[in-house]
């Protein structure tokens, strides 16, 4: 097996967890938050989806298919590149409304998809360049920012999970 297709796998794993976590729920068990300063399940989806969303196209150089592709319209938000969840407060929480599950999982497959297309085009040397922009010190490489995209879904595609148990209890599945 490649290193891509460990990548690939890995970020299909946060899909299939979402799948999973998100059969059956009703846009209000989306929405429901176990207290008014936490994540709802929708928002979780969301924001892991757009973080990705944004982390690819900023290595490709491309738009962000929220943008692109329109999704932005289908979640009832602006053409906002800047609208991913990072530095959301309480009320920002609160007042996300997510749609349905089917809207959740075709963004996050669009951009699943983009990201394993972009994944083929990289060369095991590209993972060593530096990413610059961020605030880290010293400044990541693709491979470290690919990787820590791909963590960042998994801890919010488990805490998604977490909190429909909470909303069901045990044996929600």
């Amino acid at each position: 097996m490649e290193w891509y297709d460990m990548l690939s796998n890995g970020y299909g794993s946060v899909l299939r967890t979402l799948e999973y976590t998100l059969e059956g729920l009703t846009e209000d068990d989306l929405n429901w938050q176990p207290k008014p300063d936490c994540n709802s399940i929708g928002w979780l989806a969301w924001h892991l989806t757009r973080w990705q969303d944004v982390m690819v196209a900023s290595f490709m150089g491309e738009e962000q298919l929220w943008i692109k592709d329109g999704w932005h319209k289908k979640f009832g938000r602006s053409a906002d590149d800047k609208d991913h969840g990072l530095g959301h407060k309480s009320e920002d929480l609160a007042a996300f409304k997510s749609p349905n599950a089917e809207t959740l999982l075709g963004y996050h497959r669009a951009v699943l998809e983009r990201s394993k297309s972009y994944f083929s085009t990289l060369l095991t040397a590209d993972l060593d360049r530096v990413f610059e922009g961020t605030p880290f010190k010293p400044p990541p490489t693709f491979g470290m920012m690919l990787v820590g995209t791909l963590s960042d879904g998994l801890q919010h595609a488990g805490q998604a999970s977490y909190i429909r148990g909470l909303h069901e209890g045990m044996g929600w599945h």
